[in-house]
């Protein structure tokens, strides 16, 4: 069983790679507009035969009509949504990439990646969430950057038209930070709909004269 909510089913397709059963929360890239909850389950007709009989009908709740139509209604526009961010987010990366203040980058797609070679086999693209561990010796300087964030949303729920921010120091007491653990100064952002200059520009005030965040 795999998530597939990061590429979504048209970047890439599980099944056909021998997967038995893929899900995608539809919260997120298929609903798009960050206000319906869902998911999505696909597989063999055995398989989807077999779950729905068991632990679908005994887990007691199903969607409602008005969620479903959000959801189709998002699915409407996926391939341009997704499309647009893909492109977006590679602007964003090609940015990040040249800062100092960051240490290092997760992202499937780019060249520097060890694994992008895999990563373009199983891809037809990746959406708009990139990882990196900034140069950070507490959590204020992570808090002092994010607040001056303007277009960055701080929400966890990606997938939505809204460009998104969380720092893994949101969830660490401020005395367990340890600036050795690369983790604690983790950052994941997420690139929306916005266009990419307008968001980069706000990245690029939000460090103005900062060597670090």
């Amino acid at each position: 069983m795999i998530d597939n909510s990061f590429c979504t089913p048209l970047y890439q397709k599980p099944i056909e790679m021998g997967i038995d059963i893929s899900m995608q929360t539809a919260t997120k890239y298929i609903g798009g507009h960050s206000d319906t909850l869902g998911g999505v389950l696909t597989g063999s007709a055995d398989m989807m035969r077999k779950i729905f009989l068991s632990e679908y009908l005994c887990a007691g709740n199903g969607i409602q009509p008005f969620n479903a139509w959000l959801l189709l209604r998002g699915l409407r526009t996926l391939p341009a949504r997704i499309d647009r961010i893909t492109r977006s987010t590679q602007e964003v990366l090609a940015y990040l990439k040249q800062q100092a203040w960051i240490e290092r980058i997760l992202f499937p797609l780019d060249p520097d990646n060890p694994q992008y070679e895999l990563a373009k086999r199983q891809m037809g693209g990746a959406c708009g969430l990139i990882t990196f561990y900034i140069k950070a010796q507490t959590i204020q300087e992570i808090e002092n950057g994010c607040d001056r964030l303007k277009a960055f949303r701080m929400a966890v729920s990606w997938g939505g038209h809204e460009s998104l921010l969380i720092p893994k120091s949101a969830g660490i007491k401020r005395e367990e930070f340890d600036p050795a653990n690369p983790t604690h100064r983790m950052i994941r952002i997420y690139v929306g709909l916005e266009d990419p200059a307008f968001l980069i520009a706000d990245l690029e005030q939000a460090l103005k004269g900062q060597t670090i965040l």
